[in-house]
């Protein structure tokens, strides 16, 4: 899927709480021209920003990021596990180079 904000999402969410684009970058604490410009893909949003449009429309921050063209950052655990696999595997690497068994 490509990367787009998707403005129609998002208004019809703050139209079906009967809330304005003016509720939202104030939640986001932003003002209402930056804020169209996020919709006009001509600026990016930080995360909390981001994390205060999910609260205000009741979705996770993901769904957020991914309706506004944002790719999420990588869920800390998944991060964290990828990391101890590539390090495992350097160690083993140096180990093979050592002539150390495994253990």
């Amino acid at each position: 899927m490509a990367l787009f904000f998707d403005r129609g999402w998002y208004e019809a969410l703050l139209a079906q709480r009967g809330l304005s684009l003016a509720v939202m970058a104030a939640v986001a604490q932003m003002d209402e021209a930056s804020l169209e410009l996020a919709f006009k893909d001509q600026r990016e949003l930080s995360w909390s920003e981001l994390t205060a449009f999910a609260e205000l429309l009741g979705v996770t921050t993901a769904e957020a990021a991914l309706r506004a063209g944002v790719r999420p950052p990588l869920d800390p655990l998944e991060a964290r596990d990828k990391r101890i696999a590539m390090l495992e595997a350097r160690v083993a690497a140096l180990e093979a180079r050592l002539g150390k068994p495994d253990s």
